[in-house]
């Protein structure tokens, strides 16, 4: 007997959410890494530490 599997391919619809979560996300990184305020920064700063992320 034969098995066939079929493995999930990504569709238009599939990449349309991922990149734009992606670029969300990208976009939020660079206004607080980049930002003037620093309230903002500070913000992005904590959780950075809070996730584990090294920053110094």
């Amino acid at each position: 007997m034969n098995s066939i599997t079929k493995t999930p391919s990504l569709s238009k619809t599939n990449i349309l959410p991922i990149a734009s979560a992606a670029f969300l996300g990208l976009l939020i990184l660079f206004v607080a890494g980049h930002s003037q305020s620093d309230i903002l920064h500070a913000a992005a700063h904590d959780v950075r530490h809070a996730t584990g992320f090294p920053c110094h």
